[in-house]
């Protein structure tokens, strides 16, 4: 269930000792949705951050308000670091994304050097710390772990993460692949198709799908990750309300794949796609969850799902179709990837802290 109220500390000075380094007149609180200047100058730095990451910034304004508009507050929290300008220099954020999962954003200014982006850094790493335990507690947890993530090769942003006790766990390739006019026909509808008594078909054509539809979608996705890295049981409403919040959310790259050759339907296997802008080209999809059961493996299902995501995008005139899969998983993934024409642009790593959640340690 989506919590009534947020899990997280929202007053800085609960969570924060005094932090030396930050000079005379620089202060610390919440940023202001409402604000355009705030929003802009948060908008700013995330995307300085990307392009520093991985040569080019790809985030917008709807990005950072996925993570401090008051929809999402019940499940975020976020802190900046003004500058006596009052200009925002440094920024965090905290997911509480599942149960003993907390995902962080922590972005400091890249102009910043030395020991003033240190302070930065460490006040940032210290507030994670702080609500990890308020999450962790209020979920009646004994560890909690903080999820963060960092572009590969970034050696600023390892350094931090180091040195405040992260391990780096996993790495990610951000793959994508071309779309072509003529594959539109790569299957005979996106909407609705058939082969070797399997069903595709779409959730939606725009409008909220079906309850029953929703609901296997997410049981397919939470048994098709159960066994994988860093799964987290999430409840129903956690994942739509999650997805939702999606800036590319489309109820109608929703789909669903069914075995049809007995009794009743039964499904096997989801994607969740996305939608992205193309600014002044043509825009992209995005799969941001493929699952198959594990008893419908090797029928043919996750080629068909990726089949009919990118036949959907070549109707629409999109000219490429993006996904991101786990760089050192043994499920042989990429390989499918690859065959079907992925090709990686560049690679993010997981990073993770486990945080004892005070006296819920047991013993």
């Amino acid at each position: 269930m989506i919590p009534e109220e947020s899990r997280f500390a929202s007053d800085p000075a609960e969570l924060l000792p005094e932090v030396p380094g930050l000079p005379a007149g620089w202060q610390v609180g919440a940023p202001d949705p409402a604000d355009r200047f705030d929003v802009a100058a948060l908008t700013r730095l995330l995307r300085d951050h990307e392009r520093h990451g991985r040569g080019w910034p790809g985030s917008g304004v709807d990005d950072v308000l996925v993570e401090v508009s008051e929809h999402g507050l019940r499940m975020r929290e976020n802190l900046v670091v003004r500058d006596a300008a009052g200009d925002i220099r440094a920024w965090g954020s905290v997911h509480d994304r599942a149960g003993g999962r907390m995902l962080f954003v922590h972005i400091v200014d890249r102009s910043l050097e030395g020991a003033l982006a240190d302070a930065c850094s460490d006040l940032l790493l210290v507030w994670a710390e702080a609500q990890a335990r308020s999450v962790g507690e209020a979920r009646g947890l004994a560890v909690q772990q903080i999820d963060t993530g960092a572009f590969e090769g970034d050696r600023r942003q390892e350094h931090w993460l180091r040195g405040a006790g992260f391990e780096r766990v996993r790495r990610w390739w951000q793959m994508s692949r071309p779309v072509e006019a003529g594959e539109t026909e790569l299957v005979p509808d996106p909407d609705a198709w058939s082969d070797r008594g399997v069903r595709f078909r779409r959730l939606s054509d725009g409008e909220r799908p079906a309850e029953a539809d929703l609901r296997a979608v997410h049981l397919v996705l939470e048994e098709a990750f159960r066994d994988h890295f860093n799964g987290r049981e999430e409840t129903f409403e956690e994942f739509v309300h999650r997805l939702e919040e999606d800036p590319g959310h489309a109820w109608h790259q929703w789909w669903l794949a069914e075995i049809v050759d007995g009794e009743h339907p039964e499904p096997v296997g989801a994607l969740v796609g996305t939608l992205s802008e193309g600014g002044t080209g043509p825009g992209g999809s995005y799969v941001s969850y493929l699952g198959v059961r594990s008893a419908a493996r090797g029928r043919g299902v996750a080629r068909g799902l990726l089949a009919t995501i990118v036949a959907d995008a070549s109707r629409r005139g999109h000219d490429r179709v993006g996904l991101e899969v786990d760089a050192d998983s043994s499920t042989g993934a990429d390989r499918l990837y690859l065959d079907l024409g992925w090709r990686t642009r560049y690679v993010t790593e997981s990073w993770h802290r486990h945080v004892v959640v005070g006296d819920l340690l047991p013993g």
